[in-house]
């Protein structure tokens, strides 16, 4: 069984989304992304979040297939399962909009190492500041994009995104802003030690737990 559902698998509780998490706001779908707005938009507190996107180390045995049912593989997406935490009931994105979500990104193959979140991301008042993007750029690792073209504003979905759809190389976004972790990510998901040995469908696979924060039609 692959080692990424695996860990899904056996931490089955932290995959629910808690009844006092609080909705975020929509936003329309032509509104400009004003820091404010933002701010309203992301008041998801970080205790709530430790609970709804912690991703323990790979640390049990396989359980259950019916488990990983749950996931689903998005239509077209090259093999994206996708586990809704949150329905939004905010607008669905198009291609070219101008997109902010907020996300944590873990790496597979280092026991789930958290890479990357945009709530360490902060701006001079303390406020986490989301990863705008414009949908189909192609600046973006495609698994990202094809996650969020089905989401509503205001969900939160969870992925497992296979190598094909990761990141194919060294500027694709996003990014770790601290270059230890970009050097760690890279050099774990393109190691040409292991890649020989067959290693390549574990070391680039990518979990991401991502919240549509608000969309701006371009």
């Amino acid at each position: 069984m692959d080692k990424a559902l695996v860990l899904l698998d056996c931490f089955r509780p932290s995959l629910h989304v808690p009844h006092h998490l609080p909705s975020s706001p929509v936003i329309s779908s032509t509104s400009p992304l004003s820091p404010s707005l933002t701010r309203r938009a992301l008041s998801l507190s970080i205790i709530s979040l430790s609970t709804v996107f912690y991703i323990p180390a790979f640390s049990c045995p396989a359980a259950a297939a019916a488990s990983i049912a749950d996931f689903s593989d998005l239509p077209n997406s090259g093999g994206v399962k996708a586990l809704d935490l949150r329905i939004g009931s905010g607008s669905v994105p198009d291609e070219g909009d101008q997109v902010a979500i907020h996300y944590y990104g873990r790496l597979a193959a280092k026991q789930g190492w958290r890479f990357d979140s945009t709530y360490d991301h902060k701006d001079s008042t303390g406020e986490p500041v989301p990863f705008v993007f414009t949908l189909g750029s192609g600046k973006v690792i495609a698994g990202i994009e094809t996650a969020v073209r089905s989401m509503k504003v205001g969900g939160v979905r969870r992925v497992i995104i296979p190598p094909s759809q990761g990141y194919q190389n060294t500027t694709q976004e996003p990014l770790p802003p601290n270059f230890f972790d970009r050097q760690r990510l890279f050099t774990t998901i393109f190691n040409p030690t292991r890649l020989a040995n067959g290693e390549g469908s574990t070391l680039g696979t990518l979990i991401f737990d991502i919240e549509l924060v608000s969309l701006r039609n371009q």
